[in-house]
């Protein structure tokens, strides 16, 4: 993958050009907008951000690169299209997914943002200004004007392919699609594509207009899928959604959209944990998937290959089957960066499941940028829920599209390298993790499991800890899972067992995706096994949860209460 000279680390780049004068605002640490910003008035609302409750509309904003799911690139059309989104985007380290927003804002709809990437030192320099003025390619602040490098996409190797795509042979939607996809590789410093197997589509929620929007228009441009691509969890159940209490005009929409990337030829999968499907992609394969936590999955757990594609490139590297042959496409780019020692306090036993959601979301605190190597579980033999729960967790504090376990991934192998600096995860930041992710009520009112979607194995879980027992009179117990886990259940039993018991399990939608009052409108206390859930039930449903291991979810379905106190492995070490 040979490099182009205009390396975003090394030069000052105009990656999206405009002009912008505005105030500055800094984040110290990098933002996912999906579920991080609230896209229908630009304030965050992640809780766990520094910056909580400020406003980016109309601001100069800095962070050293984003993080979390690769649906910022839609939070960002959808605040372009209401005139909330910042004046321009400043980074000091390589980002892909406000930056794709930012070009399909531009390029699509007409609408400019600008993304600029700066040296570090620059960087804090305007950090350190009030305001700031983008005018002609140049940064002005106070006492100092910042020149700025246009990005070069002459340097590309394109095959025959390639040139037809942009030569418009395939219609709009495909020249479309493959200028962005040049436009991106030339940003992320390479000079050619690679050829990918497998999509899957992210950008599928009714979290605002602006993903139907794009994605209607695409139907209207004539787009079609060339490669095998499956769909993420949408916002509602697909057939079953007019008996669920949403609004008519909701439903319909958020039906609208599911059907548009179906019509473009994508699979009707409706799983945001497309590795439980059986097409699961092989070692080594190249794929271009979005969704943050299947996308670790994939790389970390599996050995495929994929970026952490934004919302709206997987759909246009799934219409051309190329993709920018960048990062984690090549073997330099998988390379651990920082070794984390995971110290498990002795008492720990492997019954509780907990355990994973909190390395995850610890390893990502700790490596927010980079690929991490984690040591100290080569014993501990986790199962494929436990690594679904790591990487999901891992996806909401890291922006980076995988992390390596040694004794379990398989090229954690090829990893070891001394001259990589080495921190410990000590028995504190495990029981301060715990603590951060366990803000609700005791009192609990809503019992919510699969995100990511339930396997199988974890529904089989579920009825065994159930063991006919009822849920608590008051205490509603709802699993999200996708069609074919469901499928499977149903033929085992599980779910008429599961649901004589009082629990309700639903297919395509997940908790990302649920709305009132499909999430119970009078439900304040929130009890969760997903790490993931944890850290953005705030930001998406305006209740604090409590976090916990499957066994422990269902005695607080049965019982109606949550522990307040961390499990003793956590507490004595």
């Amino acid at each position: 993958m040979p490099k182009s000279n205009s390396d975003p680390t090394m030069s000052n780049r105009l990656i999206v050009e405009g002009s912008a004068v505005g105030n500055t605002l800094v984040c110290p640490e990098g933002l996912s907008f999906w579920g991080g910003v609230d896209p229908q008035s630009g304030v965050i609302i992640d809780a766990h951000h520094p910056n909580h409750g400020e406003c980016i509309s109309g601001k100069c904003l800095l962070m050293p690169t984003s993080r979390g799911s690769c649906s910022g690139s839609g939070v960002l059309l959808e605040l372009a299209l209401k005139g909330l989104a910042p004046a321009a985007i400043l980074f000091h380290e390589p980002e892909q997914v406000l930056t794709l927003g930012a070009i399909v804002c531009d390029r699509i709809f007409g609408i400019k943002i600008p993304i600029i990437y700066l040296k570090k030192e620059d960087y804090l320099e305007v950090a350190h200004a009030p305001t700031m003025t983008l005018a002609k390619g140049q940064i002005i602040i106070e006492h100092k004007v910042i020149d700025l490098d246009a990005v070069n996409i002459d340097q590309l190797n394109l095959t025959a392919q390639d040139k037809s795509f942009l030569s418009g042979d395939h219609g709009a939607a495909a020249k479309s699609a493959m200028e962005t996809i040049c436009l991106m590789a030339a940003i992320e410093n390479t000079d050619d594509l690679v050829n990918v197997q497998k999509g899957h589509i992210d950008g599928c929620i009714l979290a605002h207009e602006a993903n139907l929007i794009f994605a209607e228009k695409m139907v209207m441009l004539g787009a079609k899928v060339n490669i095998l691509t499956t769909i993420n969890a949408i916002s509602v159940d697909r057939e079953h959604w007019r008996g669920s209490g949403l609004p008519k005009d909701f439903g319909e929409k958020a039906s609208r959209l599911a059907d548009a990337y179906v019509q473009m030829g994508v699979k009707p999968t409706f799983t945001c944990a497309p590795y439980l499907l059986e097409d699961t992609p092989q070692l080594g394969e190249k794929i271009g998937w979005s969704e943050s936590n299947a996308v670790i999955y994939a790389n970390t757990v599996i050995g495929a290959q994929t970026q952490k594609h934004p919302d709206y490139l997987d759909l246009f590297i799934a219409i051309t089957g190329r993709a920018p042959a960048t990062g984690v496409y090549s073997k330099a780019g998988r390379k651990a960066k920082i070794s984390l020692q995971i110290n498990v306090p002795s008492q720990w036993s492997a019954d509780d499941d907990v355990l994973w959601p909190l390395i995850g979301w610890i390893a990502g605190k700790h490596a927010p940028d980079q690929i991490p190597l984690l040591l100290g579980l080569e014993h501990l033999r986790p199962t494929t829920d436990d690594l679904k729960a790591l990487c999901a967790a891992f996806g909401t504090t890291s922006g980076s599209p995988m992390l390596h376990i040694a004794g379990t991934t398989p090229e954690a192998q090829d990893q070891c390298d001394e001259t990589i600096s080495i921190q410990v995860i000590s028995h504190q930041d495990l029981l301060d993790a715990w603590n951060e992710l366990n803000r609700g009520l005791s009192k609990i009112d809503l019992v919510a499991i699969g995100s990511p979607h339930s396997s199988i194995e974890e529904i089989r879980r579920l009825s065994a800890l159930m063991d006919g027992k009822k849920c608590q009179r008051g205490t509603q117990f709802i699993i999200t899972t996708g069609r074919q886990s469901l499928e499977i259940a149903k033929k085992e039993g599980l779910v008429a067992v599961l649901e004589a018991s009082g629990v309700r399990i639903m297919p395509d939608l997940c908790w990302c995706s649920i709305i009132e009052p499909i999430f119970p409108t009078e439900a304040k206390g929130l009890m969760t096994n997903s790490g993931k859930y944890a850290h953005y039930a705030h930001g998406l449903s305006g209740r604090h949860s409590r976090l916990g291991s499957l066994s422990e979810c269902v005695d607080a379905a049965i019982t109606g209460s949550a522990p307040l106190d961390p499990p003793t492995w956590l507490t004595k070490g």
